[in-house]
Formats: C-alpha cells, structure tokens, sequence
C-alpha cells in the first residue's frame, strides 16, 4: 500500500518502489544457486583411448573436401574430382581394387569448410557401406 503524506491541506501519495522484497528473493536464490551448483555434474565426454593396431593399411583412400566445397578422391598420388552424388559408389570401387575392399578412407577437409559438408560426406560413405573411415588432422608444432 502507498504510503501517505500529509503536506499543508492535501493528502498525496508516494510512489516507491520497495526494494527490501526484492533483495530477499534475491538473496534466497542466490543461496540456492550457490548450493545446487557444486552438485551439478559436469558432462563427461568418454573419448577412444588408442591402442596397438594389429597392421596399418597398405592402401590409403583420401577424400579431400576443398574450399569451394569440391570433393576430389587422391589414391597412389592420383587425383579425381567427384561429385557428392557419387562419392560412395566411387569410393567402394576404388576400395574394391586396392588390398580387397580393406583399405581405409581419411577424409581430410580445410579448415574453412563448413562442419556440414563434412558430415555429409561421413553420411555419403556410410550409406555407400564403407567401414573404415576416419578425419585426417594436422598437428600443430
């Protein structure tokens, strides 16, 4: 309720804001927060330890996404460049010529490219049925 002022012959009102109901509902949830907050777990993320392989492949199959989003298909130091529609077909031909269908796929895409395109491509070779696909990095000196 507003407070009331008596000043010479008339009756006003004062209107303020009364801050002592904010400041507690504030300091409750401050106090809840600072309890909660040691009790909320972070997010682990469970990452792939490395170990031994048994052999490393003897064929290689890279597919290179470039800048412009083009995807070119490097084996033995030669290059084609490949539609998307295509990749998977492509690449499960090469694989069936090289070491039986065993060897592995590294896609290596630049820095600039959109994660999307990347994905799409890992979608692409699934679909196609390839099995051993993996992201080629550089490591930083």
């Amino acid at each position: 309720m507003p407070a009331m002022v008596q000043r010479g012959r008339g009756r006003r009102t004062i209107n303020e804001i009364n801050m002592v109901p904010f400041i507690d509902v504030m300091l409750v949830l401050l106090i809840i927060f600072m309890v909660t907050a040691p009790l909320i777990a972070p997010s682990v993320i469970n990452l792939p330890s490395v170990g031994k392989a048994s052999q490393p492949p003897q064929q290689v199959v890279q597919v290179q996404v470039r800048k412009d989003e083009g995807i070119d298909i490097k084996v033995d130091e030669k290059t084609q460049s490949v539609p998307l529609a295509d990749l998977g077909a492509t690449v499960r031909q090469l694989q069936g010529q090289y070491s039986g269908g065993e060897s592995a796929v590294v896609i290596a895409a630049d820095k600039a490219v959109r994660y999307e395109i990347v994905v799409k491509v890992m979608d692409a070779l699934k679909r196609a049925g390839v099995e051993r696909v993996g992201l080629s990095v550089q490591v930083q000196k």
